[in-house]
């Protein structure tokens, strides 16, 4: 099964991958179906656990593999990680400010975005959609960088980018589908509310795998922008929130522990 995983193209490669993480968040919505009500504590460290993984994934699975094939082209190193990483930002600013939505614990007046007449539930989706692009992307532009043949663009490095995302993934499900369960929406519908947030990984998964492969010289700057997308994330969504409550030692704690998972995920790994 692993030698034919690795014979197959990168783009379907990508597309498996991001089933895989869209897979694990589901799993972690079904707890809906055992719990009621998430501990906010809980949730928290499951945010700032969250957060480190991404952190961590931006720099060994997405930074370092960018700089280094930058240094094989013709303009500075610095450049196109530079470009790309600050690029991804901009655009999941563009995503933040164009589209409304609700931060997980939030009240509904505090929705971001244009004002819109939309249920509590579809604005704590299309958060944690906004959240889930910059992952997908990631997993793909990692999977579709497998032809640049660098040492840190590999096929074991790109798998280890997919895993730490779907170890992350998981606390992401239950950090949906609980609390809406909690606010009296039915198991099932909170259910399908917390695995939908993350069926657009897939399509990102292909949409940058595909684009990285029919473009290789946009590669670093693909890998810097999901880079750039998901450090934007951890600092205006994640962080934020799990300190929303005051549970800021143990947020910040879990961040550190996520960071050194997904750090020796990658280094073990990749």
């Amino acid at each position: 099964m692993f030698e034919w995983f690795i014979a197959v193209d990168p783009i379907l490669q990508a597309l498996l991958a991001g089933l895989f993480t869209w897979a694990i968040t589901a799993v972690g919505a079904a707890t809906v179906f055992i719990a009621k009500d998430v501990n906010r504590k809980f949730l928290d460290a499951m945010l700032g656990f969250s957060g480190g993984v991404m952190l961590a994934a931006s720099y060994w699975s997405l930074l370092a593999p960018a700089i280094e094939i930058a240094e094989t082209g013709s303009t500075p190193s610095w450049v196109p990680p530079a470009i790309g990483f600050l690029l991804g930002g901009a655009v999941l600013w563009v995503f933040d400010k164009s589209l409304p939505h609700l931060h997980l614990g939030f009240p509904i007046e505090e929705a971001e975005g244009p004002q819109t007449a939309w249920h509590r539930s579809v604005l704590l989706v299309t958060a944690i959609t906004i959240h889930n692009i910059p992952e997908g992307l990631a997993v793909g532009v990692a999977f579709g960088g497998i032809i640049a043949g660098v040492p840190s663009a590999s096929i074991a490095a790109a798998m280890a980018l997919a895993l730490g995302i779907a170890i992350q993934n998981f606390p992401e499900g239950v950090a949906v589908a609980v609390p809406l369960r909690a606010e009296g929406m039915s198991r099932a519908r909170s259910f399908w509310y917390g695995q939908l947030s993350a069926t657009v990984e897939p399509v990102a998964a292909v949409v940058g795998a595909a684009a990285v492969v029919m473009a290789a010289p946009i590669l670093p700057y693909a890998l810097s922008f999901a880079a750039g997308a998901m450090v934007y994330v951890v600092v205006e969504e994640l962080i934020p929130e799990s300190h929303r409550e005051g549970n800021v030692d143990l947020a910040t704690v879990s961040l550190l522990l996520g960071f050194v998972v997904m750090m020796v995920l990658d280094v073990a790994l990749g």
